[in-house]
């Protein structure tokens, strides 16, 4: 299997999320018990996350803190 190829693969695709996942599946020996579709599942879902984060770190760096109300 084409391993590291892969995972560079998926870097140059702009799928970051899913290339750190797929390098975390291969270090727990459990995955193989899942099979295509549900691994396929937590890749998609990682990616996923990983995107959604990272719109909500880029709208929390654009948003200034509130002023404090004085009396």
């Amino acid at each position: 299997m084409l391993r590291h190829p892969t995972g560079e693969r998926l870097i140059a695709l702009g799928l970051n999320g899913m290339a750190q996942a797929l390098e975390e599946h291969r270090a727990q020996p459990d995955i193989a018990d899942l099979d295509f579709e549900e691994r396929l599942a937590l890749l998609v879902d990682r990616e996923a996350t990983a995107r959604e984060n990272k719109r909500l770190v880029s709208r929390l760096k654009c948003t200034r803190p509130a002023r404090a109300v004085l009396r």
